[in-house]
């Protein structure tokens, strides 16, 4: 059985700038927060101890190299699937240290939540071949 081809999916301007803003906010937050790491500023430590991490500059400037990769990987258009999906995973320890320590859920648990359905959407809205991956399809099957 040969699978169809399909050519890119066709993105309208208003679509494409409204996923650059989304994965924009994205990517300036995801800076400001890999920044504060990598200094470590203070207050870096201080909440990693009170989330149960070692008060320790190494690990702070270590989650900073790895959201700076992620980071980078999700703002190059070319690696920019592969960010997501790293990021998604980054997210998803975020959220698991939330839940770990009991934090509320809206605020603080379901942050990365929020942050990563934003990164997705931007890139869906602004990447034809994530489009073409996972086309939505209304109920009588047109795109």
């Amino acid at each position: 059985m040969m699978m169809e081809k399909t050519g890119p999916t066709t993105i309208s301007a208003k679509a494409h700038w409204a996923g650059w803003i989304l994965s924009g906010l994205v990517i300036l937050f995801l800076v400001f927060d890999f920044s504060i790491k990598l200094v470590p500023l203070d207050i870096v430590l201080k909440s990693m101890t009170e989330l149960g991490y070692p008060d320790s500059v190494g690990m702070a400037r270590g989650l900073g190299i790895l959201l700076f990769v992620c980071t980078v990987l999700y703002a190059v258009p070319q690696t920019s699937i592969l960010g997501a999906i790293l990021l998604t995973g980054y997210l998803g320890g975020a959220i698991a240290t939330q839940l770990r320590i009991g934090n509320p859920l809206f605020s603080h648990l379901l942050f990365g939540v929020y942050l990563g359905l934003m990164a997705w959407g931007g890139l869906y809205l602004r990447d034809p071949r994530l489009r073409a991956c996972i086309p939505f399809r209304a109920a009588d099957g047109q795109v």
